[in-house]
């Protein structure tokens, strides 16, 4: 088993515009896919967690969120790195619509994508960290019992070589 770098997609992976939902609306934080290089090389399973409230909110459903996130494999893989599972919330408590509209332990700042992930894949908690741009990131890294950083943008490449040995 080995431990899991969780990654938050809006704001840490790509930049956060609004609900980008389309590959064409992408647009790469600086530094990421040298990160999750250097994440893959240090031996760390690479995960992506993200809330995606746009689905409760009728703005686009989960077919996209998964083409986007089977795009950001691929765009991974041409640059040489690798990024191994992805686990998003679609629920919102009060902004979502229909069966979307409810709680969820797996929307942050709980804990409950990171639990799952722990449970289906061969990667431990010791070890894990969790790398976020919001409050919320870090209250699920608490929730899981790992460390949260908080990236508060710029050269993500950067910011991971501090915090890896």
């Amino acid at each position: 088993m080995t431990p899991a770098a969780f990654l938050d997609r809006d704001g840490v992976l790509i930049e956060d515009t609004g609900f980008p939902h389309r590959p064409a609306q992408a647009r790469m934080v600086p530094g990421a896919w040298a990160a999750v290089r250097r994440l893959n090389a240090a031996g760390f399973f690479v995960a992506v967690v993200t809330n995606q409230s746009g689905v409760a909110r009728g703005l686009f459903g989960e077919a996209e969120v998964a083409a986007m996130h089977l795009w950001l494999r691929e765009q991974a893989r041409a640059a040489g790195a690798r990024l191994d599972a992805f686990a998003h919330c679609p629920f919102h408590p009060t902004d979502g619509t229909g069966a979307y509209r409810r709680e969820s332990p797996r929307r942050k700042p709980g804990g409950g994508m990171i639990e799952d992930l722990l449970r289906f894949f061969p990667i431990r908690r010791e070890g894990s960290l969790l790398i976020g741009d919001r409050a919320t990131d870090m209250g699920a890294a608490a929730a899981a019992g790992i460390p949260g950083h908080l990236f508060a943008g710029g050269d993500l490449d950067a910011f991971v070589k501090g915090i890896i040995p």
